[in-house]
């Protein structure tokens, strides 16, 4: 298919609020040749036993992260090779700009993805779902198109804990599009998305009125998601904490992003 056969994609849920929630039946689907549990249970296990955070080792974060890229009249999708880092072996860098007030122009470097989970079919088939949901923007249709995606695990070991999101207030996150998927979540209070307009950016959601609130949720069960087109709202999700069992707690997120690939001159 060729760039001038692209056909017009009709306005969405998220082009105009600038969120939109998804089901997880809206994947389970798309892998229903296969076994979408024996998958989805893979990609559960790519989650377990994760790095922590090299940049907040304190903060019971958990992290990997990959790049891709994607050809909209095609509809290829490639994961961009990892660097060898040498305290963090094979890595990916990461770039807000200044986005992300806790790590204003930073270049990071996390754990790569590894390539077992680049091969797992049903996380393809989310993120080619994410882009498909992200293509009415024209200059996303308009040339390739690099994709982030963040594996991120809040873990907490004992009562009184709690794991911290970063950055923890209101904001936006310098992508076009950012897709939230749920992996896991297991004996865990707390994780609650808030969704508010741009102008909120950098308050916590108790410093907003009701009336800014556009959606306050609850990711519950795997492959329960949402999306945010950036330049529309801003977003939020509260630390968690143990719950009630003894044992440990987690909240295992797959954060997928978009933004036109464009060179630097």
């Amino acid at each position: 298919m060729s760039m001038e056969t692209l056909s017009p994609v009709e306005a969405t849920e998220l082009s105009e609020a600038g969120f939109a929630r998804y089901a997880a039946e809206d994947f389970r689907k798309r892998v229903a040749e296969y076994d979408a549990d024996r998958l989805l249970e893979e990609l559960q296990e790519q989650f377990v036993g994760m790095p922590s955070d090299p940049y907040a080792p304190n903060a019971n974060r958990y992290r990997r992260y990959g790049r891709a890229v994607y050809v909209p009249w095609s509809g290829n999708l490639t994961w961009l090779p990892p660097v060898e880092d040498p305290e963090l072996g094979e890595a990916t860098e990461y770039f807000q700009g200044d986005f992300n007030p806790e790590f204003r122009g930073a270049r990071r470097r996390f754990p790569a993805v590894p390539a077992e989970a680049r091969a797992n079919e049903l996380l393809r088939q989310i993120i080619l779902f994410d882009a498909e949901q992200a293509l009415w923007l024209d200059e996303l249709r308009q040339g390739p198109v690099h994709i982030g995606i963040h594996f991120l695990t809040l873990r907490v070991e004992e009562a009184g804990e709690r794991a911290v999101p970063s950055p923890d207030f209101l904001h936006q996150d310098g992508e076009r599009f950012t897709f939230a998927h749920l992996i896991n979540r297991d004996n865990v209070v707390g994780g609650v998305n808030v969704i508010a307009p741009p102008r909120c950016a950098g308050m916590k959601p108790e410093e907003i009125s009701a009336d800014l609130r556009q959606a306050e949720f609850t990711l519950e069960n795997p492959l329960d998601s949402y999306a945010v087109y950036d330049e529309k709202v801003s977003h939020y999700v509260s630390p968690v904490c143990r719950g009630d069992e003894p044992r440990p707690g987690e909240r295992a997120i797959l954060l997928i992003d978009f933004t036109p690939y464009v060179p630097h001159i």
